[in-house]
């Protein structure tokens, strides 16, 4: 099989993917211990994903009865940014739907496969499989202490995915050793210190995940959000090979379609149903557009402007919205911003949290 190995290999390059490997579809053993024990300290932060079911996003053999292998592929997504207005700053990979391009090439390698008449199914950014750990047993890359996987030579600005598949195809691996050696700026970076230790996040302090998180923003880490609204990118951006590839070749362009920023004013004029549609290659819990109105009102707290009219008028707009939620992160925005006199009329407010919020910000 070793010359279908190739193939597909050759195949995911020629379909756009930045490296392509093959590793064996056994259970993913360790991997599932460690899920398992960060879950039970409550590292994981509710989120659910791969922690969800660890014995299920460890075993291939639960995605293709019989599996054999994995034919993993990484997909590039480091690309300059573009010149755009708005204070919302989105994370690299969020850009645009990179998942897209990544999940088209796999699906070449499936098809190839199942021509050749074997099984194969295509998995990307899905909670039944772990693709870290695909990516480092198919020898791609290792993991960094900000828990990314690495590529050699080439940073961790990737998306990965992975085609499972009953094939009996040679792995490619073995995986990578670390390449991190003493380095640990990614650990002092973090805005929130959520990495705890090398390769370990809390998820409970990680901005990535809070601004994904059902709830209130957690008040302790809104002002560390800075203009943030989605995702968080500083682990990556202050890891030495991601810089030294900066400088040796410069990132391309970003593809037409590509959105670094966002307008927090614009988002928070539009309704549910027309702000869900604007992100929505982002994940948004239950698709709820209350969540991202609520990372905008951090943000606009942050990087807002207090004496602009159009914030005020946004302000006030939340202030006066139905859902607690919004109206809860709306009074603190307000009140970083130095606009405490928007509060009044919610002085009689009977909802506990925003009850709570105006309580904070008054002490």
């Amino acid at each position: 099989m070793r010359s279908l190995g190739d193939e597909v290999c050759r195949l995911g390059r020629d379909a756009g993917l930045t490296a392509v490997g093959i590793a064996p579809a056994a259970p993913f053993e360790e991997t599932r211990r460690v899920l398992e024990e960060r879950k039970g300290a409550g590292l994981h932060g509710g989120m659910h994903f791969t922690y969800g079911n660890p014995g299920r996003s460890t075993d291939p053999g639960r995605i293709v009865a019989g599996a054999r292998a994995l034919v993993v592929g990484a997909l590039d997504y480091r690309r300059a940014e573009p010149a755009e207005h708005g204070q919302g700053e989105v994370a690299r990979y969020a850009w645009r739907d990179h998942y897209a391009d990544l999940r088209d090439a796999l699906e070449q390698i499936a098809a190839h496969l199942r021509g050749a008449g074997w099984q194969a199914r295509v998995v990307v950014d899905d909670n039944a499989l772990v693709d870290r750990e695909a990516a480092y047993r198919a020898g791609l890359g290792w993991y960094g202490k900000n828990t990314n996987l690495l590529l050699d030579g080439r940073g961790s600005w990737f998306v990965l995915g992975s085609v499972v598949t009953d094939a009996p195809l040679p792995e490619t691996g073995p995986p990578q050793a670390d390449g991190c050696g003493p380095c640990s700026r990614c650990l002092n970076a973090c805005p929130t210190g959520a990495l705890v230790a090398p390769g370990v996040l809390d998820a409970r302090r990680c901005l990535a995940w809070l601004l994904q998180a059902t709830g209130p923003f957690p008040l302790e880490f809104r002002e560390a959000l800075g203009g943030r609204v989605y995702g968080c990118d500083d682990c990556q951006e202050v890891c030495p090979p991601n810089r030294a590839l900066d400088r040796l070749d410069p990132a391309p362009e970003a593809e037409p379609d590509a959105h670094a920023r966002v307008d927090l004013l614009e988002l928070l004029a539009l309704d549910d149903a027309a702000l869900i549609d604007e992100v929505g290659r982002w994940y948004v819990p239950r698709r709820e557009a209350r969540y991202v109105r609520r990372n905008a009102l951090v943000a606009l707290g942050n990087v807002g402007d207090g004496d602009d009219p159009a914030v005020v008028e946004a302000l006030q707009r939340c202030l006066a919205d139905p859902d607690p939620i919004v109206r809860g992160h709306a009074v603190w925005a307000a009140a970083r911003l130095g606009r405490g006199e928007l509060l009044a009329p919610l002085a009689h407010d009977d909802d506990p949290d925003v009850r709570a919020e105006l309580s904070a910000v008054r002490r």
